[in-house]
C-alpha cells in the first residue's frame, strides 16, 4: 500500500515530503563516524530545501562548527511555482525581515547561506543565517543555481521524486559527492543502475528499521498504514538514501551459511518452492531472500534489489540486473523458446523464467561472491 501511494503521489507530483530531524542525524552520524573529517573544510549545498519547513538547514546549521563547514549554502523553490499555492501565508520569519518583498515572495526563490557569526553570541549556528530572494524562482536547473552548485563540495537534500532522475542527472554532470533521498525502485532506473554497477553511487546507512517518516502538505490524501492522523506524518518502507560518501556499513561482511545448511535450516527457504532453482534463461539460481544467499555457491544468484542494503562491494561483485515484468497477468504465462528472451541476455526486456513459467514479479539483481569463479 505504502509503494501504490508513493507511486501515486510521484506522478501527481504531490510529492514535497520534508524529513524528520532525526533521521538526518542518524543518516549523517553514520558518515562521521567513518570519517570524522568527511565535511571538514567543506562547502555544503541544499536545494529543494527551504528552513522555514526543512530539516536539513536546520540540522547542517546547529552543527556546522562541530562538523568543520566552510559554507552551508541552501536555496527554496518560489511558492507559485508549486501545488500547494492555495491557502499560501507568509511565515512571520519571513514577513518580519527588512528584505522582506511581498510582490517577490511567491514568484522567487530564497537563498540561505551561512558562513560566520552575525549574532555575535561566539558561535555559528542556525541564528546566523542570512537569506535573500533569488534572482528566479529556485529551479535546480537554472543557471543561478547551477552556479552554487558548481561551487559545493557536496550536494544533500530530499528532492522530489518525480524529479529524482533528473535531480541525479545534474549532480552527477557536476561530479559531485552527494547524499540525497529517493524511492528504492530507482535502483532498476536505467540511469541509476550504471552507477551502482560501477561503484560510483550506493545505499547510505538507511533509515532505522527501514521505514521512512515524512510531514507533507498532502499527509491527509493518504489511507490508514501510511497516514497517521496522531503524528502527521507519512509511512515508506520503500524509500532510502542515495550518496557516494562511504560509510562503515558497506564495508560489514554478510554472514551467510552454505546452500545446504539454508536448506536444512532457513523456514524461508524451506516455505519458498522456487529457492535455488536455475533459471531457463540464464546462468543463474533464484535466491529470494538476501540473507539466504549461499555462501559456498560461486556462479551468479538472483537475489532482490533490497540486497543492496547488505552489499559490502569487497564481498560481491554486481553483474547486471533484469527488468521487472509489468503485466501481473503474465505470470501465468508459459513461455515458448520462441517468445522466451534470449538465453545469457542482460538487457532491461529481460525476466527471468523457471521451470518455463515467470516467477519473479520483480527486478533481480544478478550478482556472484567476489574472487570466486564460476
Amino acid at each position: 500500500m505504502a509503494n501504490s501511494n508513493l507511486t501515486a503521489a510521484k506522478k501527481a507530483k504531490n510529492d514535497e515530503f520534508y524529513t524528520q530531524y532525526h533521521d538526518i542525524e542518524k543518516e549523517i552520524n553514520a558518515y562521521l563516524d567513518f570519517d570524522p573529517n568527511v565535511f571538514r573544510g567543506k562547502t555544503l549545498l541544499l536545494p529543494c530545501d527551504d528552513p522555514e519547513w526543512s530539516n536539513f538547514t536546520k540540522f547542517f546549521a546547529q552543527n556546522f562548527e562541530r562538523l568543520g563547514l566552510k559554507k552551508l549554502v541552501s536555496t527554496s523553490y518560489a511558492i507559485d511555482s508549486k501545488p500547494i499555492k492555495e491557502g499560501y501565508q507568509v511565515t512571520m520569519f519571513e514577513e518580519s525581515a527588512p528584505q522582506y518583498d511581498r510582490l517577490k515572495t511567491t514568484k522567487h526563490g530564497k537563498i540561505f547561506t551561512l558562513t560566520r557569526d552575525t549574532s555575535g553570541d561566539g558561535e555559528i549556528d542556525v541564528n546566523d543565517l542570512e537569506w535573500r530572494y533569488m534572482d528566479g524562482d529556485g529551479d535546480f536547473k537554472s543557471k543561478e543555481v547551477k552556479k552554487l552548485r558548481d561551487e559545493a563540495d557536496i550536494i544533500i537534500t530530499n528532492p522530489p521524486f518525480s524529479l529524482f532522475r533528473d535531480f541525479l542527472a545534474w549532480i552527477i554532470e557536476a561530479e559531485k559527492q552527494f547524499v540525497i533521498i529517493g524511492n528504492m525502485n530507482a535502483i532498476t532506473y536505467k540511469e541509476v543502475f550504471p552507477l551502482i554497477k560501477e561503484n560510483k553511487m550506493w545505499l547510505g546507512n538507511g533509515f532505522h528499521a527501514g521505514n521512512a517518516f515524512f510531514s507533507t502538505p498532502f499527509a491527509e490524501e493518504y489511507g490508514e498504514g501510511v497516514y497517521n492522523p496522531e503524528t502527521g506524518l507519512v509511512k515508506f518502507r520503500n524509500v532510502c538514501w542515495f550518496t557516494n560518501l562511504d560509510h562503515g556499513r558497506r564495508h560489514q561482511p554478510l554472514k551467510l551459511m552454505t546452500l545446504l545448511d539454508n536448506k536444512r535450516f532457513n523456514k524461508k527457504i524451506q516455505n519458498n518452492a522456487g529457492s535455488y532453482f536455475k533459471y531457463d534463461n540464464y546462468d543463474a539460481i533464484e535466491v529470494p531472500f538476501t540473507e539466504a544467499i549461499p555462501n559456498d555457491y560461486t556462479g551468479i544468484m538472483g537475489v532482490p534489489i533490497s540486497f543492496l542494503e547488505k552489499y559490502n562491494p569487497y564481498q560481491f561483485e554486481i553483474e547486471g540486473i533484469t527488468d521487472r515484468e509489468k503485466d501481473n497477468s503474465i505470470r501465468t504465462k508459459t513461455y515458448t523458446k520462441k517468445d522466451s528472451p534470449k538465453y545469457g541476455d542482460l538487457n532491461r526486456r529481460a525476466a527471468l523464467i523457471i521451470d518455463g513459467e515467470l516467477k519473479p514479479v520483480y527486478a533481480r539483481l544478478l550478482i556472484k561472491h567476489k574472487n570466486q569463479q564460476s
